[in-house]
């Protein structure tokens, strides 16, 4: 069996599959970046500069009991992991931390969702569509050096090689915005993550303050002096 001339049969199959598959990607990539736009615009209904104003309060008055019924009331994300660590409240500002990292690596799980399927549509759907370019124009040489190609019009063969090239633009039209997107959600992951240790740096100084007996109190302003004025 000579095996070029089983992969020319194959190919010669024809490359529409190639589109078919590039299609349903699309789709399937779509449909992620819709799940995922949606999810991250809830988790800012509670998360963000409003959770931690409201949290603050709550130290401010020693409230850790109300500080986690705060950080669970949004929904959010920030809210949930900051509020798991709290369960080791009483070890110290140190064991609050090192619970923090532990349930932020749990929850990074949640948050990167859909992202792995989105890069990799993004660095490969440019390569499927070049698959099927080739193909394409496997078929219009094959075209090309048949008896009919070579006695007729060459106007079939510049049709086969100029479908061929949709393929790749198909591909690149399916990888552009898997790719912007991936980028988007990528930026979101990070906000998110940022606001957790935001949060949950507020609690674990706060914590620390009570280790050391103080408690926590409002800002003084601060006056500033004008130079060459007493």
């Amino acid at each position: 069996m000579n095996i070029v001339e089983t992969l020319l049969n194959v190919a010669l199959l024809g490359s529409a599959w190639v589109l078919y598959l590039l299609l349903f990607l699309s789709v399937a990539s779509l449909t992620v970046v819709a799940e995922r736009m949606l999810y991250f615009r809830r988790n800012r209904r509670g998360g963000g500069d409003a959770l931690r104003s409201d949290l603050l309060r709550a130290l401010k008055a020693d409230d850790l009991s109300k500080a986690e019924q705060l950080l669970r009331a949004g929904g959010s994300l920030e809210g949930r992991t900051v509020a798991n660590a709290l369960a080791f409240a009483e070890g110290g500002s140190r064991a609050f931390t090192e619970a923090l990292e532990s349930e932020l690596a749990r929850a990074r799980r949640e948050l990167e969702r859909g992202s792995n399927f989105l890069g990799t549509i993004g660095n490969n759907s440019p390569f499927i569509g070049l698959f099927g370019t080739v193909i394409g124009v496997i078929i219009a040489f094959q075209q090309l050096g048949s008896a009919t190609a070579r006695a007729g019009s060459m106007d079939s063969v510049m049709t086969g090689i100029a479908e061929a090239l949709v393929a790749t633009g198909v591909g690149l039209f399916v990888a552009i915005p898997a790719v912007i997107f991936y980028n988007i959600i990528q930026k979101q992951i990070s906000d998110v993550e940022q606001n957790v240790w935001v949060v949950g740096r507020l609690i674990s100084a706060s914590l620390e303050t009570r280790e050391r007996g103080g408690r926590v109190h409002s800002a003084r302003p601060v006056l500033f002096s004008t130079p060459g004025k007493d």
